[in-house]
């Protein structure tokens, strides 16, 4: 499976309906990080809750309250982690509506400790989008079932992407925000991403085996397990290839993307840079690299061993 899959582009404002139970609004918010923008979820048929309500904008916020037919209203509102893509708007829709915001917790909680322990020394917070002001009035523990009058929904805890990250088991489908999509895979930056709380979480999501991916971006995964081996596989080989880069002697991690992302857009190499150093943490922890002096963005590592 290649890295990227392409879908058409979709228009920004309008109902897509995916199953009797589960619609989608695009939000108009299209980006190299965010596809065709976030995808907001109503799932429901009287009592809806809505999944990542998406960026600050007043016309989103309409589309979503226009989506609702005679009978219909919102009860709950469950974001799956606080970038600024996904939960601003959960606030005004909380506000107008009365729904209560659900999420794991808010922005910085559920961060690793290793990753804790950085920031705690001064490694700087990669600021990349982080909606610093989030907070749900309701906090969920992993595996905790959210029940609606005709459905219910079970949460599971996915750090990886972000400490608080969150996916929503609705029936056979999951909502899996930016832990997994189909037109790209995952960035993880530290501070804020931790790469193995995410293997971990990818290897949790194998456990499910449901029918469909509904991610924060992109299309519907219609052979979800299929595309996670493949994103699992992805990223143990670009570990394999940082290790074997680093059999040249010591390297940073712009030095490593430079050298691995040999085919990434300029805007992009930034984001590839913070993949790398996320590896590059990773095997830090697993005892295979050590930075030659502190650990920090910038600094080179060598390899402990041979490999």
């Amino acid at each position: 499976m290649s890295d990227k899959i392409e879908n058409d582009t979709l228009p920004t404002g309008q109902i897509q309906r995916l199953s009797s139970t589960i619609r989608m609004i695009l939000a108009p918010n299209p980006s190299p990080m965010t596809y065709h923008g976030t995808n907001t979820y109503l799932l429901g048929t009287n009592d809806l809750a809505v999944v990542d309500p998406g960026p600050e904008d007043s016309k989103h916020l309409q589309a979503i309250l226009d989506a609702l037919r005679p009978g219909q209203k919102i009860t709950h509102i469950l974001v799956t982690h606080s970038h600024l893509d996904h939960s601003p708007l959960a606030r005004a829709l909380a506000d107008i509506t009365g729904a209560k915001v659900h999420a794991y917790g808010p922005s910085g909680s559920g961060r690793s400790k290793i990753m804790q322990n950085l920031i705690d020394k001064g490694f700087p917070i990669s600021g990349e989008g982080i909606d610093t002001g989030f907070e749900p009035d309701i906090t969920l523990s992993d595996g905790e079932i959210i029940i609606g009058r005709d459905w219910q929904i079970t949460a599971h805890w996915t750090p990886g992407h972000l400490g608080n990250h969150m996916c929503f088991q609705f029936g056979s489908a999951l909502f899996t925000g930016d832990l997994v999509m189909g037109w790209a895979s995952s960035l993880v930056s530290p501070p804020d991403g931790d790469l193995t709380d995410f293997m971990n979480s990818c290897r949790k999501l194998e456990a499910l085996h449901v029918d469909t991916y509904f991610p924060g971006h992109g299309a519907p995964i219609m052979t979800p397990d299929e595309r996670l081996s493949w994103l699992i596989s992805h990223r143990l080989m670009r570990e394999q290839e940082i290790v074997q880069a680093l059999k040249q002697g010591p390297a940073s991690a712009p030095d490593l993307a430079q050298m691995i992302y040999t085919d990434t857009p300029e805007r992009l190499m930034p984001a590839a840079i913070r993949n790398v150093l996320a590896h590059l943490i990773d095997l830090y922890g697993k005892n295979v690299v050590s930075p030659i002096e502190d650990l920090s963005p910038n600094e080179k590592f060598k390899l402990n061993f041979h490999q």
